[in-house]
C-alpha cells in the first residue's frame, strides 16, 4: 500500500480527483489525468480506475477504522460521502463483483472553501454491512464514494483481508493516521417528503401538517428543499 503520509500540498496542484484513503490503506494513487482517463481516474466506477492490489491491508472481522482525505481538488466545498464494501475476487477487475453493501449511512462533508484543502475525516469504528459475517482470511474491498455538488461521483478503494481483532498484523489506529480535522465539518443528510408515493397530496414542509396543493405542479414543488444539515457524530 502507498504511504498515508503523501503530502497534500505536493499533489493538490495537479490532482484531478480528490479522495485519498489514509487508513487502513489505499489501492493506489489515482490522482491522475491521462489519455485513458482524460477527466481523471477517480470518476471511474468502482475504484477510480485502479486494479486490485497484490498487497492487501489487514482489517478486523468485526469492523474497524476508516480515514480519508477528501479535499484534493477545487470546486467541492461540500460533498456527500458513502462507504461501501464488496466481497471476494470474482469481479471484472479481480475485485468484488458487487460493491453495493453500505457500511454506514451517507453523510455530508463541509469543507473550508472551494479550493483544494488539507484535512482528514476519521470514522473510528465502521461496522460490517448489515447481516454480513466474515471469517479470517476472507478478502473484501472497501469503497469510499464522494458525490460532488454537480452529481458526479468519485471512487477510491482499499483491498483488505480480514483478521481476528487484536491480530498484530492489523495496523494500529492512532492520532497520526485517523483524526478529524477542525477545518472539515460534517452534517446529516435527511429528506423532507413533499409527496408520498401513491398520493396526490403535497406537503410544504416536514415540520407542518400535510397540505393539499392541487394547483401546484410537481415540477415547481421539485424546488422545495430536500437536504438539511445537522451534526453527525463520526466518533
Amino acid at each position: 500500500m502507498l504511504s498515508s503520509a503523501i503530502s497534500v500540498l505536493a499533489l493538490a496542484a495537479t490532482a484531478s480527483a480528490h479522495i485519498v484513503i489514509s487508513y487502513p490503506g489505499w489501492r493506489g494513487n489515482n490522482l491522475v489525468t491521462n489519455e485513458t482517463f482524460p477527466y481523471g481516474m477517480q470518476w471511474s466506477y468502482p475504484c477510480g480506475g485502479t486494479p486490485v492490489t497484490g498487497n492487501r491491508t489487514y482489517w478486523p472481522t468485526t469492523g474497524g477504522a476508516i480515514a480519508f482525505q477528501p479535499g484534493w481538488f477545487q470546486g467541492h466545498a461540500t460533498a456527500f460521502v458513502y462507504v461501501n464494501m464488496g466481497f471476494g475476487t470474482d469481479g471484472p477487475d479481480g475485485g468484488p463483483a458487487n460493491m453495493s453493501f453500505p457500511m454506514i449511512h451517507p453523510f455530508q462533508i463541509l469543507g473550508p472553501s472551494k479550493n483544494p484543502y488539507p484535512g482528514t475525516v476519521c470514522l473510528t469504528q465502521v461496522p460490517l454491512p448489515n447481516n454480513v459475517t466474515v471469517q479470517p482470511g476472507d478478502n473484501a474491498t472497501i469503497q469510499v464514494v464522494e458525490l460532488a455538488v454537480h452529481g458526479a461521483a468519485l471512487y477510491s478503494c482499499v483491498d483488505i483481508t480480514f483478521l481476528e481483532p487484536g491480530d498484530e498484523r492489523i495496523a494500529e489506529v492512532n492520532a497520526t493516521n485517523c483524526y478529524n480535522s477542525t477545518d472539515i465539518g460534517v452534517a446529516d443528510i435527511y429528506t423532507i417528503t413533499t409527496r408520498e408515493s401513491g398520493s396526490d397530496e403535497y406537503r410544504v414542509s416536514a415540520a407542518h401538517p400535510a397540505i393539499s396543493l392541487p394547483g401546484l405542479s410537481a415540477s415547481l414543488l421539485g424546488w422545495l428543499p430536500l437536504i438539511g444539515a445537522g451534526i453527525w457524530a463520526v466518533l
